[in-house]
């Protein structure tokens, strides 16, 4: 464990269910989110035929790198950095966040009655120190009927989540059974992203 102590942490990440979570657990965090220039969704397109578990730890080390530049960038204060990445997939296949309602159809139509795993990583940065760990769980879908993907997509909720849903919506209805961290599935491992913040010495 680093014996320096941190009274808060910068979040580079727009998520407001991450915000939550690290409340949740009594972190302070300042916000360290890209500048307009900035394409942070290039950042998460898949490399061809890379695994879901590479791809996820390696967007976000790719995350931390472009926060750590924006940092330095902005001349703030120095700190640990928190980013984090969350994907679906369903075999080896990558369910990343839909680009359109017909895509999110798509998804949930192929996740019904299927059991699919969502993979998250979250990495801790500070100074040229870096760890990552990923946490894997398992949610079994109900199977859903047309109509009920037609609701839900309706509603705008898949739109911005990997496999097109939010466990902490409507969707959890559907959901059969979980084996995993919840607040994995929703977007941060709590577990995880605790074991970090000890290793780095940041109070909480």
């Amino acid at each position: 464990m680093s014996r320096t102590l941190h009274d808060f942490v910068y979040l580079a990440s727009q998520s407001p269910r991450r915000r939550q979570l690290l409340e949740q657990i009594g972190v302070r965090y300042e916000l360290l989110l890209p500048d307009p220039h900035e394409d942070a969704e290039a950042l998460e397109l898949p490399l061809p035929r890379e695994a879901p578990l590479r791809y996820v730890e390696r967007v976000t080390r790719a995350k931390l790198a472009a926060a750590r530049t924006r940092l330095q960038r902005r001349g703030g204060v120095a700190a640990p950095i928190l980013c984090s990445d969350t994907t679906v997939a369903l075999g080896g296949r990558i369910l990343g966040k839909p680009q359109d309602a017909a895509e999110a159809a798509a998804m949930l139509h192929a996740l019904s009655g299927r059991e699919h795993r969502v993979l998250t990583a979250v990495a801790l940065g500070h100074g040229r120190r870096t760890q990552c760990l990923v946490n894997v769980s398992r949610v079994k879908f109900a199977p859903l009927s047309r109509a009920e993907v037609d609701r839900y997509v309706a509603s705008g909720e898949p739109m911005g989540k990997a496999g097109a849903y939010a466990i902490q919506s409507q969707a959890a209805a559907w959901i059969e059974r979980i084996a995993g961290s919840y607040s994995g599935i929703m977007g941060l491992p709590l577990f995880e992203t605790a074991q970090l913040l000890r290793r780095f010495g940041v109070r909480f």
